[in-house]
């Protein structure tokens, strides 16, 4: 009887190795890929479509699924905690395996496995950590790390014979001399290289999430993608302005904009796009047509006429370039001065 194993897939190397290992023992493998706004490297360049790429090369079945406002919930209240910046690696990982663990029965899986490596990230690739995971997970015994298995405790797919524990790697540590060893000796040469990962561990990223968790209470997942786009601007406790870098980023703003959402530009010159999120009144408009006109070529200290599209009408608001650069930075989101997450001790 061949057994059937789910493999946590985001295409990066450790993945492939661990679905190739497997596969070559004779397992079925089948490639499960989360994704959410916060895994991939760019709105363009998706995690699913560099999971998807690398799943096809290698002959690796592959499944993608969309991570939902579940996921948010928890992003909100970890319960083991953020990692170096908003990452919530042990809670993230545990809620990536419940979810994998559900589809066993209709996939007919008998077990499941990651890419992980002990001692690789210093939060959820420990062993203490490790074994948290597994617990949470509800997957006790049947999750195998093949790449640092014989480093662990024996799982049932080793104890019951449908994997060869002795030719399983040995791999532990920061390092990746053993990856591309076993990589050249598996006939894998083609895989991205490292680096890229969560969005919630980037230093740009992480005051764009404190600030629209600190503003708004029920976030969705649209929320959080646009904060993939544009330079963004805390203009009001409800509003916010967000400024497309170029017309890549003004083509994505138009296509993420939500109901009661207003866009505004400069209708007879080169101009970005705004998009004013939230309820914004009177004077938070002519604050976010005052950001725009900074990065147009208006002549300064001027009276400029914008245009202003809310569900389908326009209206034109006369807006005055005179905000200097002080006064820019005091609205943009940045580092310093991102209010602080809210979450509940």
């Amino acid at each position: 009887m061949q057994r059937r194993a789910l493999a946590l897939f985001s295409g990066g190397l450790d993945s492939i190795l661990a679905a190739k290992i497997i596969q070559n023992q004779g397992i079925d493998i089948l490639a499960i890929n989360f994704t959410s706004p916060f895994f991939g490297s760019s709105p363009e360049n998706s995690s699913v479509s560099i999971a998807a790429r690398y799943a096809s090369i290698y002959e690796i079945p592959f499944r993608s699924i969309a991570l939902g406002n579940d996921y948010l919930e928890m992003l909100k209240n970890p319960v083991h905690g953020y990692g170096s910046g908003l990452n919530p690696c042990i809670d993230c990982k545990s809620f990536m395996l419940r979810h994998t663990k559900k589809l066993m029965d209709e996939l007919k899986a008998d077990f499941i496995i990651t890419g992980e490596v002990i001692g690789q990230r210093p939060m959820s690739q420990r062993k203490d950590t490790m074994r948290i995971i597994e617990r949470d997970s509800g997957l006790d015994g049947l999750l195998l790390r093949p790449l640092s298995a014989r480093f662990l405790k024996e799982t049932i797919p080793e104890m019951e014979g449908w994997v060869r524990r002795d030719e399983l790697p040995a791999i532990k540590g920061r390092g990746r001399k053993d990856q591309m060893l076993l990589a050249a000796k598996l006939g894998i040469d083609d895989f991205p290289g490292p680096g890229g990962g969560c969005l919630l561990a980037e230093e740009s990223y992480i005051p764009k999430v404190k600030d629209l968790l600190s503003h708004q209470p029920a976030p969705v997942i649209r929320d959080f993608e646009l904060l993939r786009t544009g330079r963004h601007f805390r203009i009001s406790e409800n509003c916010k302005a967000i400024v497309g870098r170029d017309c890549n980023e003004n083509d994505r703003l138009h296509s993420l904009i939500a109901k009661g959402e207003t866009i505004l530009r400069w209708p007879d010159g080169s101009s970005p796009i705004v998009l004013v999120t939230g309820k914004p009144l009177a004077t938070d408009l002519i604050q976010a047509g005052r950001i725009l006109l900074r990065y147009t070529r208006f002549p300064r200290h001027l009276v400029c006429s914008l245009s202003a599209n809310r569900d389908g009408e326009t209206l034109k608001i006369e807006v005055m370039n005179d905000i200097g650069e002080d006064e820019l930075e005091s609205f943009r989101v940045s580092l310093f001065k991102a209010a602080p997450c809210l979450r509940s001790e």
